[in-house]
């Protein structure tokens, strides 16, 4: 709230003022911060239950009622909204990893939730660069000292986005598999 200060303007606070379900409530919070018309958002928010802890400018509403109001309040300023044009042409829908992106080239890579502080999305790799680092392999013959051939992926910068994808499903595979009985051996498994 310190950062965004979603309220600060009159009309972004008078948005807040018709998400309240009391409108007496409303028009006393919107006398209050007219007058002070540099009112922080926290600042805006703290009236909210300072006006109704005083009793005077609402009659219906109830502390379960507010708590209520206000949760649905932080739920539409902090749900992630969807941009229409890119849920509905399959040219933006880079939901599967590795896949690219048509305009820029870049490889859309699953993101480590440990270190996403730390991503760059402006630095995953292009298919051209990865073009590049296979063509530029210095391997042996494709070969790595086990005599296994090195596979494309494995010669670029993509191996660290892989390797970590192959590990995430393979949690997910002993997840899934961990939660399961084990399948009976002979063919009346279904009879009761």
């Amino acid at each position: 709230m310190q950062e965004q200060d979603p309220w600060l303007s009159s009309e972004k606070a008078q948005n807040l003022l018709n998400l309240l379900p009391d409108k007496k409530l409303a028009v006393a919070l919107s006398k209050k911060w007219d007058s002070a018309p540099e009112r922080s958002s926290a600042n805006k928010w703290a009236d909210i239950d300072a006006l109704v802890k005083s009793g005077d400018h609402s009659e219906t509403l109830t502390g379960k009622i507010l708590l209520e109001a206000k949760q649905d309040i932080v739920l539409e300023y902090t749900y992630p909204r969807l941009d229409a044009e890119v849920s509905k042409h399959l040219n933006h829908l880079l939901k599967s990893p590795f896949c690219v992106h048509p305009a820029t080239g870049r490889i859309c890579v699953p993101v480590d939730p440990e270190l996403v502080d730390d991503f760059d999305p402006l630095d995953v790799p292009t298919v051209t660069e990865l073009l590049g680092q296979i063509d530029q392999w210095n391997g042996d013959v494709d070969m790595d000292g086990s005599g296994k051939k090195v596979q494309d992926w494995e010669k670029t910068r993509l191996k660290p986005y892989v390797d970590h994808f192959r590990r995430f499903t393979a949690e997910l595979m002993r997840d899934e598999q961990g939660g399961k009985r084990p399948r009976e051996e002979d063919g009346d498994a279904m009879e009761f």
